[in-house]
């Protein structure tokens, strides 16, 4: 049975609708695979690939895997026993959105360059005498269609972006993180590489700018929440 908050506060005023309490050793253990799994495509990518098709994929990689680091950090601090404060309260939570926004977005965004690297790779595609060069085609962008999974995630409810921004601040995001990220590919295609780092420097200010924008509110829902959440009978 889900334990039921209280929305109206002793002031007489709707309480913040915050996130729900989240089992910080799953986030914990996300920190682990977002911290290593970046690191190991960077690496994979600079040992098979050319580096001229690099754009800005190594970068991203290593964005993910460092902020992943910062996002442990945040939940690490999450504490609601005795001593804590309006921080600590939210720091999975927190944790939770750089890892969301400052992880997941810059692989998404990596992971199409990356797999066209290592799918026309000489490397590992090393072609015997007479043989055939078969395109992959189109079917380069099957991993990038974990994209759409990321987005049913945030827009239907499940991301913590939910429920720090207004409804259409949250479809404005997300479809700007998808039209950023296919504009990234494109140019990277296109072998137009300053433009591919234009479009990720972007989406990357813009990932940061709502990570403190989020983690901020947050606080700010908390100490509002803790100020005015009538007594437990």
């Amino acid at each position: 049975m889900s334990k039921e908050r209280a929305t109206i506060g002793t002031n007489g005023v709707a309480l913040p609708v915050l996130p729900p309490e989240r089992d910080a050793r799953v986030w914990a253990r996300l920190v682990r695979v977002m911290f290593y799994t970046p690191g190991f495509l960077a690496l994979l990518l600079i040992k098979t690939g050319e580096p001229s098709g690099f754009g800005i994929s190594v970068e991203l990689l290593m964005l993910s895997s460092i902020a992943a680091i910062v996002g442990g950090l945040f939940i690490g601090a999450q504490s609601a026993d005795e001593g804590s404060d309006h921080s600590s309260r939210i720091g999975t939570w927190s944790g939770a959105l750089i890892l969301e926004l400052l992880s997941v977005v810059p692989i998404l965004c990596a992971i199409p360059s990356l797999f066209h690297e290592l799918a026309n790779s000489r490397l590992l595609h090393a072609m015997a005498p007479g043989a055939v060069n078969v395109s992959l085609g189109a079917s380069e962008l099957i991993p990038a269609v974990a994209i759409l999974p990321f987005m049913l995630y945030q827009l239907a409810g499940f991301g913590t972006l939910h429920f720090v921004v207004s409804r259409p601040v949250n479809w404005a995001i997300n479809l700007g993180i998808v039209a950023l990220i296919v504009a990234a590919t494109v140019a990277n295609r296109q072998a137009a590489f300053d433009l591919e780092k234009t479009f990720a420097s972007l989406l990357v200010i813009a990932m940061l700018v709502t990570v403190f924008h989020g983690v901020l509110r947050l606080r700010q829902m908390q100490t509002l929440y803790d100020s005015y959440c009538p007594a437990k009978p």
